[in-house]
């Protein structure tokens, strides 16, 4: 039987999502809109949602997190709905897990296993398998004792005098450790890579815009919109995860780079935390950041609050004088509230643009205010003699050019805006190019 004709894709899984509701997570989000979050990672992950309920926690029990009343219904949902997997919405330890795992009969995954399971299927560049990878094991790490069988056996001694030996579980975290060290330095070498690629981009001085947001506002229809370019963009959480670059023209012709980054999202696992950091790289030595919100979204406010705090956790300190606020998919909102919208971005802008990314409403007002922060140097007067074509194709490729004259003699004198790298590397390149600042 030939590869082409065996049916490789994976059974549809049913499952119910559990939404633990507890005090200690704020008042930002209400319980049904956090298991709303957590279907969509499910779904996410392919599996078929056939229950959802919010688990009010009066206190935690630790060895199941749940109580045994709720334990016991939550066991009648999932053989009622005939589901195979069960997603809690929080952070279970290995003994909960198991512990669930026992008393419900159907796998138990909980938001971080969740959230890494998305990552490792939507990782493209090595560097995003490795991150995942390296994720995984720490996670793994911990829940040896569940996830694998065989872990009491014991190996015989090595040598000679033989020994007591060690479990298997002691080998596998050994193997574990061996792995994640080997991991780290593979994440050196691709990062180290990245810096000297970045820093080459640094060298032209094309300046860099990064989109940063939480998951499902929009940012990839945006940086597709924006780019001409086919970047995946669904309906869905975590639909991007590597970091994607490419030129943007500005409304004068300049160029300029924009990455679109991952989504951020509540409560994100500090397993993922290091995942984060190849993005946010690119966030940290941007020009200008956008920070994309779904204003269609009645939570919002919660979401932008959770992007900053995510940013936070990273040792990315947001800039408000680089920063520029998206207010994206304004054509889901009626007129009402859209008047209203509109309203709010014009008394805040330029650091706040309302657009829709799908129709291209406002982008033009967006791009305008994206070259004007670019473009902050005060502007430097150019005289360049006959024949300096080149340096005047120069300036228009990476600065703004404001006014041009043409003398007689065939000279031209520009007004021109360069960030002050730019300006340096023009008076390097064109020294026969008269300046006056």
């Amino acid at each position: 039987m030939s590869s082409k004709s065996i049916d490789r894709s994976a059974p549809v899984q049913g499952a119910i999502v559990i939404h633990p509701e507890r005090d200690d997570r704020g008042a930002d989000r209400s319980g049904e809109a956090r298991l709303e979050e957590a279907i969509g990672l499910a779904l996410a992950l392919d599996l078929e949602v056939r229950e959802a309920i919010v688990a009010p926690l009066r206190k935690l029990t630790p060895a199941t997190l749940f109580g045994s009343g709720k334990v016991e219904e939550i066991h009648a949902l999932c053989e009622a709905a005939d589901v195979s997997v069960a997603v809690v919405d929080d952070s279970l330890t290995p003994v909960q897990q198991r512990n669930l795992e026992k008393a419900w009969g159907v796998k138990v995954i909980d938001r971080t296993g969740l959230i890494l399971e998305i990552f490792a299927r939507r990782a493209r560049t090595r560097e995003g398998r490795l991150q995942v990878e390296l994720a995984r094991l720490s996670y793994e790490r911990s829940r040896l004792v569940r996830t694998w069988t065989h872990l009491e056996r014991q190996r015989g001694g090595f040598g000679v005098m033989g020994g007591p030996g060690e479990t298997q579980i002691e080998t596998d975290r050994r193997l574990i450790a061996e792995k994640i060290g080997k991991l780290k330095r593979d994440l050196t070498e691709v990062r180290r890579t990245r810096t000297l690629q970045r820093s080459a981009r640094q060298r032209a001085p094309v300046p860099s815009v990064a989109l940063v947001g939480y998951t499902n506002a929009g940012k990839s229809t945006l940086f597709n919109r924006l780019t001409a370019s086919d970047v995946v963009a669904q309906d869905m959480l975590f639909a991007t995860l590597d970091p994607t670059l490419r030129t943007l023209k500005l409304p004068d012709g300049r160029p300029c780079i924009l990455s679109d980054t991952v989504g951020f999202i509540s409560d994100l696992p500090h397993e993922l935390v290091e995942a984060f950091r190849a993005t946010l790289e690119e966030v940290k030595e941007a020009d200008v950041i956008l920070h994309v919100r779904d204003l269609a979204n009645p939570d919002t406010e919660a979401q932008a609050k959770d992007v900053r705090t995510v940013l936070s956790r990273l040792d990315v300190e947001l800039d408000e004088r680089r920063l520029i606020e998206v207010w994206n998919k304004i054509d889901l909102l009626d007129g009402e509230a859209k008047a209203e919208v509109l309203g709010d971005a014009r008394r805040r802008f330029p650091r706040a643009v309302a657009v829709s990314a799908v129709t291209g409403e406002g982008l033009d007002l967006l791009l305008e205010t994206v070259a004007g922060l670019v473009d902050e140097a005060p502007p430097v007067e150019v005289h360049a003699p006959a024949g300096e074509g080149a340096a005047i194709a120069w300036l228009y490729r990476h600065g703004r050019v404001i006014a041009r004259e043409t003398h007689d003699d065939g000279g031209v004198r520009l007004e021109v805006s360069l960030s002050p790298q730019a300006l340096g590397q023009f008076e390097q390149l064109f020294p026969q190019a008269e300046l006056r600042h």
